[in-house]
């Protein structure tokens, strides 16, 4: 069977192994969902093009098709589970043979986002949902808090204590932004089909968020407010672990809790601290323990730039409000600067409507500054940059390295360009206008983007789909680098599941964002992101 595990920060983290959104949504002008989400009219987007909008908009429907196909052949039709990923030829033999929390969390947003593409008809989406919901619930997993293990056979939905193809032993882990993806999914499902909510539902319920939760600033680097573990083992983990033992409902025996824990807003992983918040099970106030960069003084000189920004309180707690400079922008970076980190939780939040004076004006940054990397300062002639396949081996963390705290970088290219701008008087730079190589995309990203920039997205997509031919039966390969024109011909279910998310926004009406965002998550959550101001600006 195909392999492509890679324990990363993005899929396991434990240490060990502004634009709106106009033209293409196909909603009703001017109506307000009960959220307060507002939607668009006519679909004409594109600029500077000779197609009509409804064919561009065909051509965005027909890449949300042949993603979805991608997305059922990954699917195993005994259990519903989607492998973790396949190869180019969508051949049952080759899934990858394990599937994740967040892989079968993307499966089921991605069936709800056919439906309303007319993809699939409601009664499909109620089957699949239901068989998918069904293998969950009788799936081994923690017991006292409800949690999923990282990873099961998709074939059978059995707890993996070995990899397929190697036999390399597998110590189970419970991790917290993994549970926090199929959370979020469950939730949508709950709102979004009536055959299929109750089961969702008992599912959610007995999801207990503040397992991960640590509000002990005796541990390292938890402050006041708490932070969210990367997550547990259940069992003795592996030889050198590093972490500690003990059980943050006080249900079940102890644990053993990772010393790593999610310390950076523009992050993926602030999915579970919605999540925490939402059913009260973690107060607000830990939303605002998070970094929005590291403090500006010298005794924090090790990252490779210095932010600006002032101090602001919310709760009762001290926030920097830092942002770094970049291309005349003030821009809050994440860890590693990619389109991941700061918008797939954006696919289940309306973020930059409930939070205009945080996430509203970093999204549009964020993304603007994506574009301009590739376009203008890279001259890589595409844009999108997040982690992916490796077109050259497995799987790499790719994103703008001047956008992420990580002095180690998130890098644009293939021959990892190293950005460091220095810090301010503290540290001189060691290589601040460096020459980029063969910068490696991926389509993902640019879908994500479309939320924000759809008419740029588009033109983005059409080229790497037109010029690169990174395309196939399944639809966009997983990533492409731009010179080399090397293609990483298969296909991730998380990354065609974002590709599905962010056009069923797009194009049906925000379904995911209506879905997951219901009037009882907007009160629970709006007055916390609501109140922040960012760093984020013109420079």
């Amino acid at each position: 069977m195909a392999q492509l595990h890679v324990p990363t920060r993005r899929q396991l983290l434990v240490g060990t192994s502004a634009a709106a959104v106009v033209g293409l949504t196909a909603g009703r002008a001017g109506a307000t969902t009960p959220s307060g989400l507002t939607t668009t009219g006519a679909p004409a987007f594109v600029r500077g093009t000779d197609t009509s909008a409804g064919a561009q908009q065909d051509r965005v429907r027909r890449w949300a098709k042949d993603t979805w196909h991608s997305l059922v052949a990954m699917t195993d039709p005994r259990t519903g589970l989607p492998a973790d990923n396949i190869g180019e030829g969508l051949a049952a033999d080759d899934r990858s043979g394990y599937t994740s929390p967040t892989n079968i969390g993307g499966y089921l947003w991605s069936a709800v986002v056919a439906r309303d593409l007319g993809l699939i008809s409601r009664g499909e989406c109620t089957r699949r949902l239901l068989q998918t919901l069904r293998t969950l619930s009788r799936m081994e997993h923690h017991e006292p808090s409800g949690m999923y293990y990282n990873w099961y056979d998709e074939a059978t939905g059995e707890k993996l204590t070995s990899w397929p193809g190697t036999g390399d032993r597998v110590y189970p882990f419970l991790s917290s932004v993994d549970n926090g993806w199929l959370g979020a999914a469950l939730r949508v499902v709950m709102s979004a089909d009536r055959g299929a909510a109750p089961l969702a539902t008992r599912l959610f319920g007995r999801m207990r968020w503040d397992m991960f939760w640590d509000k002990d600033t005796a541990h390292p680097g938890v402050r006041p407010g708490g932070l969210i573990h990367g997550g547990f083992y259940d069992a003795p983990p592996p030889p050198g672990f590093s972490g500690y033992t003990g059980n943050h409902i006080g249900s079940g025996p102890d644990v053993w809790y990772t010393n790593h824990h999610y310390d950076t807003t523009v992050s993926e992983t602030r999915i579970t601290s919605y999540l925490g918040i939402l059913t009260g099970q973690i107060p607000g106030q830990q939303y605002f323990a998070m970094w929005r960069t590291f403090p500006e003084t010298c005794d924090w000189a090790w990252p490779e730039m210095q932010p600006v920004g002032e101090h602001r309180t919310y709760l009762g707690l001290d926030v920097y409000e830092g942002a770094y400079t970049y291309r005349g922008m003030h821009i809050v970076p994440g860890w590693g600067g990619s389109m991941f980190e700061e918008l797939m939780p954006d696919v289940f939040v309306p973020e930059s409507s409930w939070a205009p004076r945080s996430w509203g004006l970093n999204h549009p940054l964020h993304v603007r500054a994506q574009r301009e990397h590739g376009l203008i300062e890279a001259g890589y002639s595409y844009w999108g940059f997040s982690p992916s396949s490796d077109p050259f081996a497995n799987y790499r963390e790719y994103g703008v390295d001047q956008l992420g705290m990580n002095p180690d970088g998130y890098f644009s290219d293939k021959e990892k360009t190293n950005v460091d701008a220095g810090f301010g008087d503290c540290r001189e730079g060691t290589n601040p206008t460096p020459t980029f190589g063969d910068g490696v995309v991926t389509p993902h990203a640019s879908f994500l983007a479309m939320m924000h920039e759809p008419t740029e997205a588009f033109a983005n997509l059409a080229k790497i789909e037109d010029e690169l031919g990174a395309y196939g039966d399944g639809g966009f390969f997983d990533a492409v680098a731009v010179r080399s024109g090397t293609v990483a011909r298969r296909y991730l279910s998380l990354d065609q599941a974002m590709v599905m998310g962010a056009v069923g926004n797009v194009l049906a009406d925000n379904v995911v964002r209506r879905a997951f965002s219901t009037r009882e998550v907007e009160r629970r959550l709006r007055p916390v992101i609501g109140i922040e101001e960012f760093g984020a600006g013109r420079a």
